[in-house]
């Protein structure tokens, strides 16, 4: 890389925040999630340790070949992106690479795989290659969001469907946060969002919410760490479905996801569980209490083997396995469409999460 790109482009400077203990390989492997994480994860303080990334390929096998090239084939498109100032998304990346190498690059697996494998190589991360995350994102409460040279967006006055998340995660590092929220609360579903935004819970607890809509995506989850740093006081919560999926998608908040492997120390917060959780199901009528499908009782034993997760979710998980059923958040509109906020805030009240 030419000296005056490597000192202006990202990949710069992000070599500056890519630091992390690296453990020898004798400790611990590099497999698909190409991480380890140590029980402090668990408690109030985050660790996240990297293995030195090993794959090991051989180019006598047609297979081993094409994953050698495509390594080196997305390293020059990312250096071509670079050049020229500009970002890409995985999608974009995958066609250009299908028209310009299609008997390399057939699946948009294949790109997200050879990406990570760079990542790995290169021990940066996908957006200081020139890699812009697809976000999903929104954010609403009681935050000011000054983004430099532009105005100035606070997200207690805006629209119900919240302050969309920008996928640029330069833009998201750049922003000047404001905020005298207590909490910030992760909302698994976008209608449970915009039902808290339109209700303004946030001025009823001085919150912040937000969602991913789903699984979330590295640039909302990017923004829920910065946020976390810059008021490391404000206590972090989850408000999930109770089903396999739902914890999943909390442990991907607090741990990170296997699909970024090195990346996710990056974006580890230290997330507690609010709800929905078995205490909750006295209050859910069990006429609309759903059963669990097979993919589901397969995710959940898939997280039961994991050794990160703590024991009492691991005994939520026991018991959604042992009941065959699982429960919705809006389940709770069963009391009325105003006992959502009376639940939340009494669980906040007396400090029920965990």
């Amino acid at each position: 890389m030419e000296p005056d790109l490597l000192k202006s482009s990202l990949f710069h400077a992000d070599q500056r925040l890519c630091s992390a203990e690296i453990l020898p390989p004798s400790q611990i492997s590099r497999k698909y999630d190409n991480s380890g994480l140590r029980h402090g994860l668990l408690s109030d303080v985050s660790s996240v340790f990297l293995s030195h990334s090993v794959c090991t390929r051989s180019l006598m096998k047609a297979n081993d070949a094409k994953a050698f090239v495509r390594v080196w084939m997305v390293m020059a498109m990312c250096f071509r992106i670079l050049v020229q100032g500009k970002l890409a998304t995985q999608r974009e990346l995958f066609y250009k690479l299908l028209c310009d190498a299609p008997e390399y690059f057939r699946s948009q697996r294949q790109v997200n795989r050879t990406v990570q494998d760079v990542v790995a190589l290169l021990r940066c991360t996908r957006h200081s290659l020139g890699i812009m995350a697809s976000s999903r994102g929104a954010v609403i409460g009681r935050m000011v969001l000054e983004e430099p040279g532009e105005q100035i967006v606070d997200c207690s006055m805006i629209g119900h469907a919240g302050y969309a998340i920008t996928g640029d995660l330069c833009t998201l590092s750049k922003l000047v946060l404001h905020s005298d929220a207590r909490y910030i609360i992760i909302i698994e579903k976008d209608a449970i969002f915009q039902r808290l935004a339109e209700d303004h819970f946030f001025n009823q607890i001085p919150c912040i919410l937000i969602t991913s809509k789903g699984y979330p995506d590295i640039a909302t989850r990017f923004l829920l760490h910065r946020i976390s740093q810059t008021f490391p006081d404000m206590t972090i919560l989850a408000l999930m479905d109770w089903n396999p999926a739902g914890l999943a998608i909390l442990s991907t908040y607090k741990f990170g996801s296997i699909t970024t492997g090195l990346e996710s120390y990056r974006y580890a917060c230290n997330v507690k569980w609010l709800g929905l959780r078995a205490d909750d199901l006295q209050i859910i009528p069990q006429q609309v209490m759903m059963q669990l499908k097979p993919h589901e009782i397969k995710t959940a034993k898939s997280l039961m083997s994991s050794k990160l997760l703590q024991e009492r979710y691991q005994a939520e998980l026991s018991l959604m396995v042992e009941r065959g059923h699982r429960a919705e958040i809006e389940a709770l509109y069963c009391h009325g469409f105003d006992f959502l906020g009376k639940y939340i805030a009494k669980k906040i009240v007396q400090a029920d999460y965990i």
